[in-house]
Protein backbone atom coordinates (compact mmCIF):
# COMPACT_ATOMS: atom_id res chain seq x y z
CA UNK A 1 0.00 0.00 0.00
CA UNK A 2 1.29 3.26 -0.81
CA UNK A 3 1.07 6.60 1.29
CA UNK A 4 -1.37 9.20 -0.41
CA UNK A 5 0.09 11.94 1.67
CA UNK A 6 3.51 11.94 -0.21
CA UNK A 7 1.48 11.51 -3.66
CA UNK A 8 2.88 13.45 -6.31
CA UNK A 9 1.39 15.26 -9.06
CA UNK A 10 2.59 15.76 -12.73
CA UNK A 11 0.15 18.32 -13.47
CA UNK A 12 -0.62 21.68 -11.02
CA UNK A 13 -4.24 19.74 -9.77
CA UNK A 14 -5.75 19.64 -6.51
CA UNK A 15 -5.86 15.89 -5.44
CA UNK A 16 -7.54 14.42 -2.06
CA UNK A 17 -5.08 13.24 0.26
CA UNK A 18 -5.67 10.26 2.90
CA UNK A 19 -6.15 10.80 6.74
CA UNK A 20 -7.46 8.64 9.45
CA UNK A 21 -11.11 10.21 8.40
CA UNK A 22 -10.44 8.57 4.95
CA UNK A 23 -10.35 5.17 5.76
CA UNK A 24 -12.49 4.18 3.10
CA UNK A 25 -9.22 4.83 0.57
CA UNK A 26 -7.75 1.68 0.70
CA UNK A 27 -4.83 2.32 -1.33
CA UNK A 28 -3.43 4.00 -4.09
CA UNK A 29 -3.11 3.07 -7.66
CA UNK A 30 -0.04 4.25 -9.63
CA UNK A 31 -0.29 5.94 -12.95
CA UNK A 32 1.44 8.72 -15.38
CA UNK A 33 0.29 11.56 -13.74
CA UNK A 34 1.29 10.18 -9.58
CA UNK A 35 -0.63 8.09 -7.26
CA UNK A 36 -4.88 8.05 -7.26
CA UNK A 37 -6.31 7.39 -4.01
CA UNK A 38 -7.93 3.84 -4.63
CA UNK A 39 -11.42 3.30 -2.49
CA UNK A 40 -12.98 0.56 -1.44
CA UNK A 41 -16.31 -0.78 -2.96
CA UNK A 42 -17.13 -2.18 0.47
CA UNK A 43 -19.37 0.07 3.37
CA UNK A 44 -18.08 -0.88 6.77
CA UNK A 45 -20.13 -0.06 9.74
CA UNK A 46 -18.29 3.26 10.19
CA UNK A 47 -19.63 4.09 6.94
CA UNK A 48 -23.29 2.58 7.64
CA UNK A 49 -22.83 4.73 11.16
CA UNK A 50 -22.07 8.31 9.52
CA UNK A 51 -24.89 7.66 7.41
CA UNK A 52 -27.13 7.15 10.23
CA UNK A 53 -25.73 9.74 11.90
CA UNK A 54 -26.45 12.24 8.89
CA UNK A 55 -30.11 10.71 8.67
CA UNK A 56 -30.57 12.30 12.30
CA UNK A 57 -28.71 15.19 11.79
CA UNK A 58 -26.15 14.37 14.09
CA UNK A 59 -23.41 15.10 11.09
CA UNK A 60 -24.16 17.84 8.76
CA UNK A 61 -20.70 18.28 7.42
CA UNK A 62 -20.88 14.59 5.88
CA UNK A 63 -18.23 14.99 2.99
CA UNK A 64 -15.54 13.51 0.84
CA UNK A 65 -12.73 15.71 -0.77
CA UNK A 66 -13.54 16.67 -4.30
CA UNK A 67 -11.23 15.33 -7.12
CA UNK A 68 -10.33 12.19 -9.03
CA UNK A 69 -10.39 8.54 -7.48
CA UNK A 70 -10.24 5.14 -8.91
CA UNK A 71 -12.36 2.25 -8.19
CA UNK A 72 -10.72 -1.37 -9.16
CA UNK A 73 -7.81 -1.04 -11.60
CA UNK A 74 -9.27 1.37 -14.00
CA UNK A 75 -7.24 1.92 -17.53
CA UNK A 76 -6.74 4.67 -19.58
CA UNK A 77 -10.26 3.74 -21.64
CA UNK A 78 -13.10 2.81 -18.97
CA UNK A 79 -15.54 4.64 -17.29
CA UNK A 80 -15.38 7.97 -15.92
CA UNK A 81 -18.50 8.50 -13.19
CA UNK A 82 -19.11 12.13 -12.06
CA UNK A 83 -20.52 12.37 -8.57
CA UNK A 84 -21.31 14.53 -5.91
CA UNK A 85 -19.04 14.70 -2.72
CA UNK A 86 -21.61 13.93 -0.21
CA UNK A 87 -20.67 10.69 1.52
CA UNK A 88 -24.17 9.27 1.46
CA UNK A 89 -23.91 10.01 -1.98
CA UNK A 90 -20.79 8.90 -2.72
CA UNK A 91 -21.08 5.99 -0.49
CA UNK A 92 -24.59 4.57 -2.60
CA UNK A 93 -21.94 5.16 -5.95
CA UNK A 94 -19.37 3.11 -4.69
CA UNK A 95 -21.02 0.29 -3.43
CA UNK A 96 -22.36 -0.99 -6.89
CA UNK A 97 -19.27 -0.37 -8.30
CA UNK A 98 -18.09 -3.85 -6.67
CA UNK A 99 -16.02 -5.72 -9.12
CA UNK A 100 -15.83 -2.81 -11.91
CA UNK A 101 -13.51 -0.66 -13.08
CA UNK A 102 -14.05 2.93 -13.10
CA UNK A 103 -12.67 6.77 -13.04
CA UNK A 104 -14.58 8.80 -9.99
CA UNK A 105 -14.78 12.19 -10.22
CA UNK A 106 -16.10 13.87 -7.57
CA UNK A 107 -17.49 17.64 -7.46
CA UNK A 108 -17.18 19.81 -4.99
CA UNK A 109 -20.94 20.08 -3.85
CA UNK A 110 -20.09 21.61 -0.38
CA UNK A 111 -21.72 18.37 0.59
CA UNK A 112 -25.27 18.68 -1.12
CA UNK A 113 -26.78 15.68 -2.68
CA UNK A 114 -27.21 15.07 -6.53
CA UNK A 115 -30.71 16.61 -6.93
CA UNK A 116 -30.46 19.56 -4.07
CA UNK A 117 -26.96 20.39 -5.38
CA UNK A 118 -28.15 20.86 -9.33
CA UNK A 119 -30.91 22.80 -8.17
CA UNK A 120 -29.13 25.33 -6.08
CA UNK A 121 -26.13 25.43 -9.22
CA UNK A 122 -23.42 23.51 -6.88
CA UNK A 123 -23.57 20.10 -9.20
CA UNK A 124 -23.30 22.59 -11.80
CA UNK A 125 -21.41 23.23 -15.66
CA UNK A 126 -18.71 25.21 -13.99
CA UNK A 127 -18.27 22.80 -11.40
CA UNK A 128 -17.76 19.50 -13.65
CA UNK A 129 -15.11 21.99 -16.16
CA UNK A 130 -13.57 23.45 -12.81
CA UNK A 131 -12.53 19.26 -11.40
CA UNK A 132 -11.58 18.34 -15.41
CA UNK A 133 -9.21 21.34 -15.31
CA UNK A 134 -8.33 20.90 -11.62
CA UNK A 135 -7.76 17.06 -11.55
CA UNK A 136 -5.13 14.76 -13.24
CA UNK A 137 -8.29 12.68 -15.49
CA UNK A 138 -6.83 13.82 -18.77
CA UNK A 139 -3.48 12.77 -18.28
CA UNK A 140 -4.67 9.00 -17.00
CA UNK A 141 -8.18 8.50 -19.25
CA UNK A 142 -8.22 9.02 -22.73
CA UNK A 143 -11.90 7.94 -22.48
CA UNK A 144 -14.16 11.35 -23.63
CA UNK A 145 -17.21 10.39 -21.92
CA UNK A 146 -18.65 11.68 -18.72
CA UNK A 147 -21.59 9.66 -17.15
CA UNK A 148 -23.39 12.02 -14.67
CA UNK A 149 -26.17 11.19 -12.42
CA UNK A 150 -29.60 11.81 -14.12
CA UNK A 151 -30.66 14.02 -11.55
CA UNK A 152 -28.00 16.61 -12.14
CA UNK A 153 -29.47 17.11 -15.39
CA UNK A 154 -31.16 20.33 -14.49
CA UNK A 155 -27.88 22.19 -13.24
CA UNK A 156 -25.15 21.03 -16.10
CA UNK A 157 -25.08 21.81 -19.63
CA UNK A 158 -23.91 19.14 -21.73
CA UNK A 159 -23.33 20.79 -24.74
CA UNK A 160 -21.57 23.77 -22.71
CA UNK A 161 -19.33 20.77 -21.57
CA UNK A 162 -18.34 19.55 -24.55
CA UNK A 163 -17.48 22.85 -26.07
CA UNK A 164 -14.87 24.24 -23.63
CA UNK A 165 -13.60 20.88 -22.18
CA UNK A 166 -14.26 18.21 -25.04
CA UNK A 167 -15.68 15.65 -22.97
CA UNK A 168 -19.60 13.88 -23.84
CA UNK A 169 -21.85 14.19 -21.30
CA UNK A 170 -24.21 10.90 -20.69
CA UNK A 171 -26.75 10.75 -18.28
CA UNK A 172 -26.84 7.78 -16.33
CA UNK A 173 -29.65 5.81 -14.38
CA UNK A 174 -32.02 7.31 -11.90
CA UNK A 175 -30.44 5.05 -9.01
CA UNK A 176 -27.30 4.08 -8.53
CA UNK A 177 -28.05 0.62 -8.34
CA UNK A 178 -29.04 0.49 -11.88
CA UNK A 179 -25.13 1.89 -12.95
CA UNK A 180 -23.92 -1.70 -13.25
CA UNK A 181 -26.45 -2.57 -15.71
CA UNK A 182 -26.48 0.54 -16.92
CA UNK A 183 -22.72 0.02 -18.20
CA UNK A 184 -23.24 -3.78 -18.93
CA UNK A 185 -26.22 -2.27 -21.25
CA UNK A 186 -24.00 -0.40 -23.43
CA UNK A 187 -24.50 2.89 -21.73
CA UNK A 188 -28.26 2.38 -22.67
CA UNK A 189 -30.91 3.08 -20.30
CA UNK A 190 -34.74 1.93 -20.32
CA UNK A 191 -37.27 3.40 -19.35
CA UNK A 192 -37.79 2.11 -15.80
CA UNK A 193 -34.40 3.36 -15.20
CA UNK A 194 -35.32 6.98 -16.07
CA UNK A 195 -38.31 7.02 -14.34
CA UNK A 196 -38.53 9.02 -10.96
CA UNK A 197 -39.99 7.44 -8.65
CA UNK A 198 -40.45 8.59 -4.53
CA UNK A 199 -42.21 5.61 -2.83
CA UNK A 200 -42.85 5.56 0.68
CA UNK A 201 -39.88 4.05 2.08
CA UNK A 202 -38.15 6.45 -0.05
CA UNK A 203 -39.62 9.37 1.69
CA UNK A 204 -39.52 7.69 5.35
CA UNK A 205 -35.60 7.90 4.93
CA UNK A 206 -35.87 11.74 4.53
CA UNK A 207 -38.22 12.37 7.58
CA UNK A 208 -35.58 12.26 10.49
CA UNK A 209 -33.40 15.15 9.63
CA UNK A 210 -35.77 17.05 8.82
CA UNK A 211 -38.05 16.15 12.56
CA UNK A 212 -34.65 16.50 14.74
CA UNK A 213 -34.08 19.91 13.15
CA UNK A 214 -37.98 20.96 13.89
CA UNK A 215 -37.73 19.68 17.81
CA UNK A 216 -34.42 22.37 17.76
CA UNK A 217 -36.74 24.94 17.47
CA UNK A 218 -40.17 23.41 20.03
CA UNK A 219 -37.36 22.81 22.57
CA UNK A 220 -36.04 26.65 21.88
CA UNK A 221 -40.49 27.30 22.45
CA UNK A 222 -40.84 24.75 25.65
CA UNK A 223 -38.63 27.07 27.18
CA UNK A 224 -40.07 30.38 26.29
CA UNK A 225 -43.43 29.08 26.98
CA UNK A 226 -42.64 28.00 30.30
CA UNK A 227 -40.75 31.05 31.01
CA UNK A 228 -44.19 33.59 30.31
CA UNK A 229 -46.36 30.85 31.40
CA UNK A 230 -45.03 31.16 34.82
CA UNK A 231 -43.60 34.78 34.62
CA UNK A 232 -47.84 35.50 34.40
CA UNK A 233 -48.47 33.30 37.34
CA UNK A 234 -50.01 30.31 35.04
CA UNK A 235 -47.72 28.08 35.03
CA UNK A 236 -49.01 24.43 35.72
CA UNK A 237 -47.93 21.61 33.81
CA UNK A 238 -51.69 21.74 32.58
CA UNK A 239 -51.19 25.05 31.38
CA UNK A 240 -47.70 24.08 29.37
CA UNK A 241 -49.24 21.26 28.12
CA UNK A 242 -51.90 23.29 26.34
CA UNK A 243 -49.67 25.68 24.80
CA UNK A 244 -46.80 22.81 23.90
CA UNK A 245 -48.66 19.81 22.73
CA UNK A 246 -50.71 21.53 19.89
CA UNK A 247 -47.69 23.17 18.24
CA UNK A 248 -45.47 20.13 18.68
CA UNK A 249 -48.53 18.38 16.95
CA UNK A 250 -48.67 20.40 14.10
CA UNK A 251 -44.81 20.18 13.84
CA UNK A 252 -44.96 16.48 13.74
CA UNK A 253 -47.67 17.44 11.08
CA UNK A 254 -45.34 18.88 8.75
CA UNK A 255 -42.33 17.31 8.82
CA UNK A 256 -43.73 13.31 9.06
CA UNK A 257 -47.44 13.48 8.07
CA UNK A 258 -46.98 15.38 5.00
CA UNK A 259 -44.14 13.35 3.66
CA UNK A 260 -45.29 10.40 4.18
CA UNK A 261 -48.31 10.88 2.57
CA UNK A 262 -47.01 13.06 0.10
CA UNK A 263 -49.27 11.94 -3.46
CA UNK A 264 -52.25 10.85 -1.44
CA UNK A 265 -52.93 14.94 -0.30
CA UNK A 266 -54.64 17.25 -2.57
CA UNK A 267 -53.25 20.24 -4.02
CA UNK A 268 -50.06 20.31 -6.02
CA UNK A 269 -48.80 23.14 -3.64
CA UNK A 270 -46.67 21.80 -0.64
CA UNK A 271 -48.19 24.70 1.14
CA UNK A 272 -51.87 23.66 0.80
CA UNK A 273 -50.78 20.25 1.27
CA UNK A 274 -49.51 20.75 4.83
CA UNK A 275 -52.40 23.34 5.43
CA UNK A 276 -55.08 20.85 5.09
CA UNK A 277 -53.96 18.67 7.63
CA UNK A 278 -52.87 20.82 9.72
CA UNK A 279 -56.59 22.38 9.95
CA UNK A 280 -57.63 19.33 10.61
CA UNK A 281 -55.22 18.94 13.78
CA UNK A 282 -55.81 22.29 15.05
CA UNK A 283 -59.52 22.00 15.00
CA UNK A 284 -59.19 18.16 16.52
CA UNK A 285 -56.87 19.10 19.03
CA UNK A 286 -59.34 22.25 19.98
CA UNK A 287 -62.35 20.15 20.14
CA UNK A 288 -60.80 17.86 22.49
CA UNK A 289 -59.45 20.33 24.79
CA UNK A 290 -62.32 22.31 25.12
CA UNK A 291 -61.09 25.36 23.74
CA UNK A 292 -62.96 28.78 24.32
CA UNK A 293 -63.84 30.63 20.84
CA UNK A 294 -59.73 32.87 21.35
CA UNK A 295 -57.81 29.90 21.80
CA UNK A 296 -59.70 28.03 19.04
CA UNK A 297 -59.57 30.95 16.42
CA UNK A 298 -55.76 31.08 17.64
CA UNK A 299 -55.15 27.64 16.93
CA UNK A 300 -56.90 27.61 13.60
CA UNK A 301 -54.59 31.00 12.51
CA UNK A 302 -51.39 29.74 13.74
CA UNK A 303 -51.10 25.98 14.34
CA UNK A 304 -51.66 25.22 10.07
CA UNK A 305 -49.40 27.67 9.21
CA UNK A 306 -46.48 25.93 11.17
CA UNK A 307 -47.67 22.79 9.36
CA UNK A 308 -47.60 24.44 5.89
CA UNK A 309 -44.34 25.94 6.50
CA UNK A 310 -42.35 22.93 7.69
CA UNK A 311 -44.24 20.75 4.73
CA UNK A 312 -42.98 23.95 2.02
CA UNK A 313 -39.29 22.89 3.51
CA UNK A 314 -39.88 19.24 1.99
CA UNK A 315 -39.78 20.51 -1.32
CA UNK A 316 -35.77 20.84 -1.68
CA UNK A 317 -35.94 16.62 -0.93
CA UNK A 318 -38.14 15.96 -3.63
CA UNK A 319 -37.60 15.23 -6.91
CA UNK A 320 -40.75 16.84 -8.03
CA UNK A 321 -40.20 20.37 -7.74
CA UNK A 322 -38.16 23.13 -9.49
CA UNK A 323 -36.47 25.98 -7.85
CA UNK A 324 -38.75 28.18 -9.84
CA UNK A 325 -41.99 26.65 -8.62
CA UNK A 326 -40.66 26.92 -5.11
CA UNK A 327 -40.18 30.32 -5.33
CA UNK A 328 -43.48 31.42 -7.27
CA UNK A 329 -45.02 29.32 -4.24
CA UNK A 330 -42.59 30.90 -1.38
CA UNK A 331 -44.11 34.73 -2.97
CA UNK A 332 -47.88 33.66 -3.29
CA UNK A 333 -47.82 32.36 0.20
CA UNK A 334 -45.65 33.72 2.37
CA UNK A 335 -47.19 37.04 3.19
CA UNK A 336 -50.70 35.53 3.99
CA UNK A 337 -49.08 32.86 5.94
CA UNK A 338 -47.12 35.61 8.46
CA UNK A 339 -50.42 37.71 8.58
CA UNK A 340 -52.45 34.08 9.64
CA UNK A 341 -49.22 33.35 12.09
CA UNK A 342 -49.01 37.02 13.82
CA UNK A 343 -52.49 37.09 14.24
CA UNK A 344 -52.66 33.71 15.27
CA UNK A 345 -50.22 35.16 18.20
CA UNK A 346 -52.29 38.10 19.08
CA UNK A 347 -55.32 35.62 19.72
CA UNK A 348 -53.37 33.39 21.98
CA UNK A 349 -51.80 36.25 23.92
CA UNK A 350 -55.30 37.85 24.40
CA UNK A 351 -56.99 34.73 25.67
CA UNK A 352 -54.35 34.24 28.32
CA UNK A 353 -56.04 37.61 29.65
CA UNK A 354 -59.49 36.85 28.90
Amino acid sequence: MKKLENSPCSCSCSQPRATTESPWIIDSLETPAGLIPRVSTKLTWVDRFGGWKARWGYRMHYRVPPGLYAVGNPSEKDVILVTANYKLTFDKLRKELQGLDAWLLVLDTHGINVWCAAGKGLFSTQEVIRQLQLTPIKDVATNKTLILPQLASPGVSGHQVKKETGYTVVYGPVHASDIAAFLKNGRKAPPAMRTIQFPFLDRLVLIPVELVSVLKYFFIYFILAGLVSFALGKGTAAKLATLSLPVLGALVVGTVLVPALLPYLPFRSFTLKGWIPGILWASAVSLWAGAGILQFSGNLLLLPILSAGFALTFTGSTPFTSQTGVNKEIRLFARPMAISGVLGVVVMVANWFV
